[in-house]
């Protein structure tokens, strides 16, 4: 049988009942469709979260207070209430490790900021120069904190763009205005960037004032809260790491590392454990939809199944007349091929949309992949074959003669 021959065939067997070929169909257009969306907003979120890592700061080290284990102590005192580092520790950092780029030493904590009858529940930073460095924070207005500003225990402050708009109106003008924090005024000195963000984490929701100021007004101590640091460059990270941890034993006369009242962990680790969990949650994702392929592949055989029942005369006539075992196999694979290809193209273009209404309408990142379409349709196109063979076969194996005699 011709390629032609078969092609127009296979499509008038399809469209011979448009009703029953729709809804097999259906299944695998949702199934494709499925997959696709659900890995668009599982690399999407994956997208955004390593974006949000990113956002904090390149190359960085994250260096954290945590309680020293006592004998006898199986669980250590959680990081948040524990106050083991200082600026000294910070200063050791800058300069007694050949791998750092910079060093910030910070101190945060939640407060209710007031200004002009407005008020805003926000993390307040206390820092110092280095943090725009640091951090990759841009000025958009004013100038951020200075060395001068630390020495002197200022009460200035510099707003992120969110806490701007909470305290002073959208896009006004914050510089030389004053903000209250526990009831202590601060001079606005500038605005920073916005950065985009969610959650506690969000720097664009922050108010930056000189570390020695927080210090001495906001928690009476001279402990810190992070030292962020800056390797020189990506491939750094670990060694710098190392470095820090080793400098910070050595500084709190601590021999045992596993009895550190810190913990250090640098930026590739968290991305890598982001990633690894965002990828999970993906895979978790399209397999959930992949279960509609399947159902929709038992679809298209239990479809096949019927048509070769109720095209055993015909099939038995094309046999009588000279149709090879082949050329009948062949028919009946094509149409579920064909069935399986149409539906793919179909759920492709579904997924896509689903996908951008998902973006548009609730504000999800989502990201549909070349990958993922290639699977998606390798996938289907591989369910036809699969889930067509049995009928095709069955139908090519009919006896002529009694496929003639069949009622």
């Amino acid at each position: 049988m011709k390629t032609e021959d078969l092609f127009e065939e296979t499509v008038s067997a399809l469209l011979s009942n448009k009703v029953r070929t729709s809804l097999t169909m259906l299944g695998i257009i949702i199934g494709i469709g499925s997959v696709i969306a659900m890995i668009a907003i599982g690399a999407g979120s994956q997208s955004t979260i390593q974006s949000s890592i990113q956002s904090l700061g390149s190359n960085l080290v994250m260096v954290m207070p945590g309680a020293q284990r006592g004998v006898g102590q199986q669980v250590s005192q959680g990081r948040g209430s524990a106050q083991t580092l200082t600026k000294e520790d910070a200063d050791a950092i800058a300069t007694g490790v050949p791998l750092v780029k910079a060093v910030d030493p910070e101190l945060s904590g939640r407060y209710q900021v007031t200004a002009k009858g407005l008020n805003t529940n926000t993390s307040v930073v206390g820092t110092t120069a280095t943090y725009p460095a640091v951090r990759n924070v841009e000025i958009s207005d004013g100038s951020f904190i200075t060395d001068q500003n630390v020495s002197s225990l200022a009460k200035v402050a510099v707003l992120g763009p969110t806490t701007r708009d909470d305290l002073f109106g959208t896009d006004a003008n914050a510089v030389g205005q004053s903000v209250r924090i526990k009831k202590i005024d601060f001079k606005v000195i500038g605005v920073t960037k916005a950065k985009g963000g969610s959650g506690f984490n969000n720097q664009d929701d922050m108010i930056f004032i000189p570390l020695s100021t927080a210090q001495q007004f906001l928690t009476g101590n001279d402990k810190i809260g992070t030292i962020a640091v800056q390797a020189i460059d990506e491939n750094s990270m670990a060694g710098a790491q190392q470095q820090i941890t080793d400098l910070l034993l050595q500084r709190h006369k601590i021999s045992d590392p596993l009895l550190a009242d810190f913990s250090t962990l640098n930026q590739a680790d968290i991305v890598a454990t982001a990633s690894s969990v965002t990828g999970t949650f993906t895979i978790l994702l399209g397999s959930v939809a992949a279960i509609s392929l399947i159902v929709g592949g038992i679809g298209i055989m239990n479809m096949m199944l019927t048509t070769v029942t109720e095209r055993t005369r015909e099939i038995g006539l094309r046999k009588a007349i000279g149709a090879k075992k082949q050329d009948i196999n062949s028919q009946f694979l094509m149409e579920a091929i064909m069935l399986t290809t149409i539906g793919g193209i179909v759920g492709v273009l579904m997924g896509w949309l689903v996908s951008y209404l998902v973006k548009t309408f609730a504000g999800l990142a989502t990201q549909v992949s070349l990958t993922s379409v290639v699977l998606a349709f390798g996938v289907s196109a591989g369910i036809g074959i699969i889930f067509g063979y049995y009928p095709a076969k069955r139908a090519s194996s009919l006896n002529p003669i009694e496929a003639l005699r069949f009622e």
